[in-house]
C-alpha cells in the first residue's frame, strides 16, 4: 500500500481477521534471509582473518635437471648421402649402434682405397726422410776427414815452418862465420902485402892470400844466397799454412752447404709426412663418419630426413634421440619484480598438465594433485620472454612425481612465500603491491651469524 490518502484503512480495519491476510503476514521468510546474510558477514569476517600463504605463480614445461639427458638432435660432421637405414621412430638404441649409412659426396673422397694409397705415400716419403738423414751422415763423416786431413796437413806444413826456422838460423850461424873468416883473411892478406912490401914474403905468398880472401868473399856471398833461401823457405811455409786453411776452409763450407741443402730437404720431407699422416687420420676418422650412431642410450623419436638417396649437408639434423635414463626438473619463468623473492632451495608446488588438481594456491596443505619441488637454479640473465628462467627439481621430501610425465609437458608453479591474513592479501591484490619481500629462514641464520 502507498498510504498516500489521509484515510488509512489499515490503521481502522483488522487485517488479521481475514484468511489471506493470516496466510501472508505469519511467513518467517525475511527472518530466515536475515539469519542467513548475519551468518555469512559472520564466516566472511572470520575468513578475512584466516592465513594466506603468499605466491608466485608461473607457467612451465618439464625437462631434465641435467644438460646431458635432455633429447638432442643427430647430425653429420661431414656431407654426404643417405645409403641405409637401421633404425625407425620409437626403436630403442644403445650408445655405438649404428642408425644409418651414409656415402660421400665429394669427388675428392670417392677412391675406395684412398687410405690405403696415402699410406703408401706415407711410406715413401718415409724413405725420402730417411735417405736424407742418411746423406746428411754422410756429409758429416765427410766434413770430419776434411777436418783431420786439415789438421794434419797444418801440422805438416807447421812441421816445414819450423825447420824453415832452424835452417834460417844455422844459416845465419854461418853467414856470420863467413863474415868472420872474410875478415881473417883480408887482414892476414894485408899482412901479406905489407911483408911484402918490406921484403919479407915472396909474392907468391902474396897471391895465394888473395885466392884465400876471394875463396872467403865467395864464400860469404853464398851464405848470404843460403840465408836469403831459407827466409824465403820460411815465407813459403807460413804461405802454405794459409793456403792450407783457405783450401781446406773451401771444402768444408761446400761439404756444410751440402748437408744444410740435405738436412733442408730432409725437413721438408718430413713435414710432407707429417701432413700426409695427418690427412691419413682424417680420412680414417671421416671413413668412420660413414656411419652415423647413438651418442648414448636412448629412443628414436624423430627423422628428420628420411628416405634412401638424400643427401644432406654438414651439421644438419638427421634424427633426434631421447635418452633413456634422465633426472626430470621444470624449467619456469619468474618476473624481474619477483625475481628478489626468489632463492635457490625454496619449496615450489607444481602442478603437471593431464594430472587432476584441485588447487588452492594460498592454502598448499588443502590442495590436491600438486607435488613438490625446489629451486636448484636462477638464470642470471633475462630471457627473450622479459623473464628470468627458473630451474625446479623434486622435492625429495615431498611425494614421487609420476612416472608417466614426459619431457616437453606443461606445468604451472606456485611458489610459496610468507603466510599472511586474507584481508591483507586482497588489500594488496587490490593495489597491485608486490609480495612481502621473502627471506629464507636458513639464510636470516646465516646472516645473523
Amino acid at each position: 500500500m502507498l498510504n498516500i490518502s489521509n484515510n488509512q484503512l489499515n490503521k481502522k480495519v483488522d487485517l488479521t481477521r481475514f484468511k489471506s491476510s493470516k496466510d501472508i503476514f505469519n511467513k518467517n521468510y525475511y527472518k530466515q534471509l536475515n539469519k542467513f546474510l548475519l551468518a555469512i558477514a559472520i564466516i566472511g569476517v572470520i575468513v578475512l582473518f584466516l592465513p594466506w600463504t603468499q605466491n608466485i605463480t608461473g607457467n612451465g614445461v618439464v625437462t631434465t635437471l641435467k644438460p646431458d639427458q635432455r633429447p638432442q638432435h643427430i647430425m653429420s660432421q661431414i656431407p654426404g648421402r643417405i645409403e641405409e637405414w637401421f633404425v625407425q621412430e620409437g626403436d630403442y638404441v644403445k650408445k655405438g649402434d649404428t642408425i644409418l649409412r651414409i656415402s660421400e659426396v665429394k669427388s675428392d673422397y670417392f677412391d675406395d682405397k684412398l687410405v690405403e694409397r696415402t699410406n703408401q705415400q706415407i711410406e715413401a716419403k718415409s724413405s725420402s726422410v730417411n735417405a736424407y738423414e742418411g746423406k746428411v751422415a754422410a756429409l758429416n763423416r765427410q766434413i770430419n776427414a776434411i777436418l783431420n786431413e786439415q789438421k794434419l796437413k797444418n801440422k805438416q806444413t807447421e812441421n816445414k815452418l819450423i825447420q824453415a826456422r832452424l835452417k834460417v838460423k844455422s844459416d845465419s850461424i854461418d853467414l856470420e862465420a863467413a863474415k868472420t873468416n872474410l875478415n881473417i883473411a883480408e887482414r892476414q892478406f894485408q899482412r901479406i902485402e905489407t911483408l911484402q912490401q918490406e921484403g919479407l914474403k915472396a909474392v907468391k905468398d902474396v897471391e895465394e892470400k888473395r885466392l884465400k880472401l876471394q875463396e872467403t868473399q865467395a864464400k860469404l856471398i853464398s851464405q848470404e844466397n843460403k840465408y836469403i833461401a831459407s827466409q824465403n823457405e820460411v815465407l813459403n811455409a807460413q804461405l802454405e799454412l794459409s793456403r792450407i786453411s783457405a783450401s781446406y776452409a773451401d771444402k768444408i763450407s761446400k761439404a756444410q752447404s751440402d748437408m744444410y741443402t740435405a738436412q733442408s730437404s730432409g725437413y721438408d720431407a718430413q713435414a710432407q709426412v707429417t701432413k700426409l699422416e695427418n690427412a691419413h687420420s682424417n680420412y680414417k676418422v671421416r671413413n668412420s663418419l660413414l656411419f652415423v650412431t647413438a651418442p648414448q642410450d636412448g629412443y628414436i623419436n624423430r627423422a628428420y630426413t628420411g628416405g634412401i638417396g638424400v643427401t644432406f649437408k654438414e651439421g644438419q639434423d638427421l634424427v633426434s634421440i631421447m635418452p633413456a635414463k634422465y633426472d626430470l626438473a621444470v624449467e619456469t619463468y619468474a618476473s624481474p619484480i619477483d625475481l628478489p623473492l626468489l632463492h635457490i632451495g625454496e619449496k615450489v608446488r607444481v602442478q603437471f598438465d593431464g594430472w587432476p588438481a584441485i588447487v588452492f594456491s594460498g592454502w598448499p596443505n588443502a590442495s590436491y594433485g600438486t607435488y613438490g619441488a625446489r629451486v636448484v637454479a636462477i638464470e642470471n640473465f633475462i630471457s627473450t620472454n622479459g623473464k628470468y628462467r627458473v630451474l625446479l627439481a623434486p622435492d625429495e621430501e615431498d611425494y614421487k612425481w609420476p612416472e608417466a610425465i614426459r619431457v616437453g609437458s606443461g606445468a604451472r608453479t606456485i611458489a610459496l612465500l610468507e603466510d599472511v591474513p586474507i584481508w591483507f592479501e586482497l588489500w594488496r591484490q587490490i593495489n597491485s603491491f608486490p609480495p612481502n619481500y621473502y627471506q629464507p629462514h636458513t639464510n636470516k641464520k646465516e646472516g645473523s651469524k
